[in-house]
């Protein structure tokens, strides 16, 4: 019996291993195309979103968002004209799905760098105490919920800066937010992404293949990438035209079966939830 066992194992081993051999060559397919499509089955996510509560945002971003049938996140410093203008408009654009992000009050920045001359005396950070920019930042966000009526949104550090005075303020938020955009340009991979030092490509004045060529770039990378728009069509020196603006986002809307389009605290809560569930 002993003899005929061990023929036996002999003649099957061969069978056996060339069924391993293909059973983890097709587990390691799989692994390879799920890695592929790792944003809820697309090959990349793409969040547009919008600083400083421009008109120029309500009358050409708003009305194209909606005859796509897509959505960004609008951040809101509470005292810009444009946010205290048209608190109606802007609970209109959170009710379609929106996410109304804060951008703080009053929108403080460093104002040492050059070029920053913008920046008041009152509200350059290096004057700051940390206890200052985070009560500003708490106050925006009672005033944004009694806007949309939400707990949960992302935050976008004014001017990408995030010190007040010699010390950050990162820690002192991480609590009140889903995630935070900074301004620095980067494709990220879901599971290195930092959800409190999110990048993002800053547009001025690009026509629309270079937006589409990046996002093409982070389609082949399977990344996250964040656009940061001011002005559309005008309204701030910062800017883009309405025809780049609008052909980006008719590809997108064309291209969807492959790219994931968010809000960013959709993607903050997707990439926060696949980060714990893979450690």
């Amino acid at each position: 019996m002993r003899f005929k066992l061990n023929t036996y194992f002999k003649i099957l081993s061969p069978v056996v291993i060339i069924f391993l051999i293909f059973f983890f060559t097709i587990f390691s397919s799989m692994i390879t195309a799920q890695d592929k499509t790792p944003w809820h089955g697309k090959k990349c996510a793409v969040c547009l979103t919008y600083d400083d509560a421009l008109k120029a945002q309500l009358d050409n971003v708003v009305p194209l968002f909606d005859s796509l049938g897509l959505k960004g996140t609008f951040y809101l410093p509470g005292y810009f004209t444009g946010f205290k203008d048209y608190m109606s408009e802007w609970k209109l654009v959170a009710k379609k799905g929106n996410e109304l992000g804060n951008h703080t009050l009053f929108h403080p920045c460093d104002g040492k760098p050059a070029g920053r001359e913008f920046v008041q005396p009152d509200y350059d950070l290096n004057s700051y105490s940390v206890q200052r920019i985070v009560d500003e930042i708490k106050m925006d966000n009672i005033l944004l919920s009694s806007i949309d009526g939400k707990t949960e949104r992302t935050f976008a550090y004014p001017c990408g800066d995030t010190m007040a005075g010699d010390s950050s303020y990162v820690n002192e938020i991480k609590g009140d937010f889903a995630g935070a955009r900074g301004v620095e340009g980067k494709m990220q991979k879901i599971d290195e992404i930092d959800l409190f030092d999110i990048g993002s490509y800053m547009i001025n004045e690009q026509p629309g293949d270079s937006l589409i060529n990046l996002v093409k770039q982070a389609m082949s990378g399977n990344d996250l990438i964040v656009f940061l728009f001011h002005g559309v069509g005008g309204g701030h020196n910062i800017n883009v035209s309405v025809d780049a603006h609008s052909k980006f986002l008719h590809f997108l809307k064309q291209n969807e079966k492959d790219i994931w389009i968010a809000p960013l605290v959709d993607i903050a809560e997707f990439i926060k939830e696949y980060q714990e569930n893979k450690d």
